[in-house]
């Protein structure tokens, strides 16, 4: 499963790391819109498998963010 930008803006923040478990509801990644923080959750269990992006990167929406085991 992959997790995709739900709006377009810039990575502040990156809370995990690729072999991490994370829990559903867990901080995954912030992101900063219209200059507003927006925080970007887990919805499900599982794993990191890869991050697609670093901190400072411009992303658009849809644009893939994570791949999960």
């Amino acid at each position: 499963t992959e997790l995709l930008a739900p709006l377009s803006g810039q990575i502040n923040a990156i809370k995990v790391a690729v072999g991490d478990k994370v829990i559903k509801g867990q901080e995954l990644i912030s992101l900063v819109a219209m200059k507003m923080e927006n925080i970007i959750l887990a919805e499900f269990d599982g794993e990191i498998e890869k991050i697609s992006v670093a901190a400072q990167d411009c992303v658009h929406t849809g644009q893939l963010l994570i791949e999960f085991k």
